[in-house]
């Protein structure tokens, strides 16, 4: 008979594939960061001028919903000033269901605006309840393709302006709403 012989068998070292395994795993992770880094957009920050408010963080709900609405209803103004030469009168309007000027629940929850047209060249909407939203003014440009141009006004029952230009309506307390699209609010850095 033969005698047994017994052979040891070590196992293969995992040792090095683990480390070759975790070396590229770091590798990987530094070239997806340096190529995060490398295409990373620049924060474009737009300062507001001090008779700005930006349409976004610097409007109450109410006011929000009112601005909204009268970006809209601007359109149908546009549309409707091809068909007539003078502007629609704010009860032209109402009676068409625009909002915000015609009366209803959502009108007279942000605050029941009275409606009146500056010539042709505005439309006022004083607040019935400044608490809530302040007045509007929205500014009626010439051409066609022109951003909206509208104003607020915080103070206790304003005045209809009678000068309609920039430095006029910051004097009298009006502040204009512009409408930045440069980040998410929920990007905001205040500190």
């Amino acid at each position: 008979m033969n005698p047994s012989t017994t052979q040891v068998v070590r196992p293969a070292g995992a040792g090095h594939e683990t480390l070759y395994v975790a070396l590229l795993c770091l590798v990987i992770v530094l070239v997806a960061g340096s190529v995060v880094t490398w295409h990373r957009k620049a924060e474009d920050t737009h300062v507001l001028a001090s008779n700005q408010l930006d349409a976004r963080r610097d409007l109450s709900a109410a006011e929000q919903g009112l601005y909204a609405d009268l970006r809209v209803t601007l359109d149908e103004i546009r549309l409707l000033r091809e068909e007539h030469p003078s502007l629609p009168t704010p009860q032209a309007l109402a009676d068409e269901g625009f909002a915000p000027f015609a009366q209803d629940a959502s009108s007279v929850s942000r605050g029941g605006h009275a409606w009146q047209s500056l010539g042709d060249r505005a439309y006022f909407g004083t607040s019935g309840n400044p608490a809530v939203a302040g007045s509007f003014l929205m500014r009626i440009g010439e051409a066609s393709d022109a951003a909206p141009d509208i104003w607020l006004n915080r103070g206790n029952r304003p005045t209809a302006p009678t000068a309609l230009d920039d430095a006029a309506l910051s004097a009298a307390g009006w502040q204009q709403i512009v409408a930045q699209f440069d980040a998410g609010v929920t990007r905001q850095h205040r500190h």
